[in-house]
């Protein structure tokens, strides 16, 4: 049986596979890099798969099991930005931010076990988790993109970042919606304005900000790229540092509560 007591085993294999493929992307070996990648992001996803199985429920209730989803997807996301756009550096990141999230499970671990409490029993669970952390990645690798154009002051990785931005806020939305649609049913209130998801709005107002900043002010690389960084800023508020928040204490919302 997969259980948390395997994970660095499958996490040191996932990170040497991203690396390996991140080195062979630098070296211009495209199908190399392109096939371990995949194979770490498999490995890493038979944990996932594992872990659901041991626990009898998603591993998305706590802190700890929504970086798991976060590490993969991220990898991911990079991986798909790299087979389109060919930014040879772009899987170095993904894989030093996978080893990153998967060492703080390893150091820092949380208590998982296979308590569901009644309001996360709901079918909403499983798809609003799955397509916030799903965006949380994307905008993690338009955050990327943003900050090398500002180390090599060029506005031409925005193009890019136009891509996943747009993919990122689409399934961010979807993620609000069915939030609310999930709230209505558990609470019976669509929105409270709790911290999360008060920061949520405040992260989701960000990034259209960004879209029309596109639009209607498509040669102001610096604004465009600073909205980018203060996006991916709220958008770890609103993930996890709204949990350090005292107002926090009480929400609904709070991972592992």
């Amino acid at each position: 049986m997969i259980g948390w007591d395997n994970f660095i085993i499958f996490a040191a294999v996932s990170v040497i596979l991203w690396i390996t493929g991140a080195i062979c992307a630098w070296k211009g070996k495209k199908p190399s890099a392109i096939a371990f990648t995949a194979c770490g992001i498999a490995v890493f996803a038979i944990f996932i798969a594992g872990l659901w199985i041991s626990l009898q429920r998603p591993p998305m209730r706590t802190l700890g099991e929504t970086r798991l989803w976060y590490a993969v997807f991220m990898v991911v996301a990079a991986l798909a930005t790299y087979a389109r756009w060919e930014y040879k550096w772009i899987l170095f990141f993904s894989a030093i931010m996978g080893t990153v999230f998967s060492a703080i499970n390893i150091f820092m671990p949380q208590i998982h076990d296979q308590t569901l409490m009644p309001a996360l029993q709901s079918g909403w669970f499983i798809p609003h988790v799955t397509v916030y952390m799903f965006s949380y990645s994307l905008m993690g690798c338009a955050f990327i993109i943003a900050i090398a154009g500002c180390i090599q002051n060029t506005g031409k990785y925005l193009e890019t970042a136009d891509s996943l931005v747009y993919a990122g806020t689409a399934f961010l939305t979807f993620g609000m919606l069915s939030g609310a649609l999930w709230a209505k049913q558990a609470w019976g209130i669509y929105w409270s304005w709790d911290p999360k998801e008060t920061w949520a709005a405040i992260t989701w107002g960000i990034y259209l900000l960004y879209m029309h900043a596109r639009i209607y002010e498509r040669n102001r690389h610096a604004v465009a790229s600073i909205l980018l960084i203060l996006g991916f800023i709220c958008l770890q508020m609103c993930w996890w540092g709204v949990n350090l928040l005292p107002a926090a204490q009480e929400s609904m919302h709070v991972y592992g509560q």
